[in-house]
């Protein structure tokens, strides 16, 4: 078997995000390459140092890209090939600088979904309303959405977890248009013979026909059909990141916001306002998803420089008016 089968098994095996396989296969693909091709088996310490220093001082790579392509060799030697790793690590770990992320005021928020129009305007709002990840709002199935509760099912999502989150109010007439909308494509997609999306792990076996049943498609579906190779093979994949990345940069420039504005803003400006609305930071925490409150802290700083939850002395009795 090709060392680089090997990787992508081992990833799929140990249940890693797609998009956490890719990265590995770069940078290791890279890692080879760079030594002329050489096998793994016949590099280490001295090896992976080289590549290291050449990401930083040549390739002048931040820290988390360098610490990314650690990670990938680190995952090749020690569970592909299954070699343990004798030296220590903590050398070649970078550095990396403890930066504050970049969060939207409500009014820039307001503004720049405005700015933004159908499908695209109807992810960012979902993205700020509920502080999902882009990949997870892009990776929803019609059966994930809660329209009772006002809840949505996070499938799958970062550290191999599934969570619930907020579906605001306010979405529930748009996204039942959207899905309407959706399911007449479906429908139309059956009549053609398509119509299959991807299944997670074997569903596929187990229940041959759920991927073309309703409740399995994507919420986004990519615009185009693929005609696959066999009956079997996927028709729709979920709409590629890209398409809203652009839209929300594209859409932050017409606004004129100074700012490296992303998807991924808005699920900052999400947690940040939640703060400053006065929830607590656990609920926040368990809407994002993350393992570590430590992780959900960060926004405790972001909510302290909007100057909404703390006020200066200075300001006591005075109105934003006068100030």
């Amino acid at each position: 078997m090709k060392l680089m089968d090997s990787v992508h098994n081992t990833a799929r095996r140990k249940h890693l995000a797609v998009a956490t396989e890719k990265r590995y296969a770069y940078w290791i693909r890279r890692f080879i390459l760079f030594h002329g091709k050489r096998h793994p088996l016949t590099m280490g310490r001295q090896e992976i140092e080289a590549f290291l220093t050449n990401l930083a001082v040549q390739r002048r790579l931040s820290a988390g890209s360098q610490n990314q392509a650690l990670a990938a060799i680190l995952f090749l030697y020690r569970e592909v090939l299954e070699q343990d790793i004798e030296f220590k690590l903590t050398p070649l770990r970078a550095h990396r600088t403890k930066r504050l992320p970049t969060v939207l005021t409500r009014a820039e928020v307001e503004t720049l979904l405005n700015l933004l129009e159908g499908r695209e305007q109807l992810i960012a709002k979902l993205l700020y309303g509920s502080g999902m990840r882009v990949g997870e709002c892009l990776s929803l199935r019609v059966k994930d959405l809660d329209f009772g509760h006002l809840q949505i099912l996070v499938r799958d999502a970062k550290g191999a977890k599934d969570r619930r989150t907020i579906l605001p109010a306010s979405l529930l007439g748009p996204l039942q248009a959207h899905l309407l909308r959706v399911r007449k494509q479906h429908e139309t997609d059956l009549r053609r013979g398509l119509g299959a999306v991807t299944l997670p792990e074997a569903l596929d076996r187990k229940y041959p026909a759920a991927a073309r049943e309703w409740m399995w498609q994507y919420v986004f579906p990519a615009s185009r059909s693929h005609r696959g190779t066999s009956a079997d093979a996927p028709n729709r994949y979920p709409l590629h990141r890209s398409v809203i990345q652009r839209a929300v940069r594209d859409a932050a420039r017409r606004a004129g916001i100074a700012k490296l504005v992303s998807p991924h803003t808005l699920r900052h400006s999400f947690a940040t306002h939640m703060l400053e609305a006065g929830f607590d930071i656990r609920t926040v925490q368990e809407l994002l998803g993350h393992k570590d409150i430590k992780t959900t802290m960060v926004y405790t700083h972001t909510a302290f420089h909007s100057g909404r939850t703390i006020q200066s002395p200075l300001d006591f009795g005075v109105s934003p008016a006068k100030a």
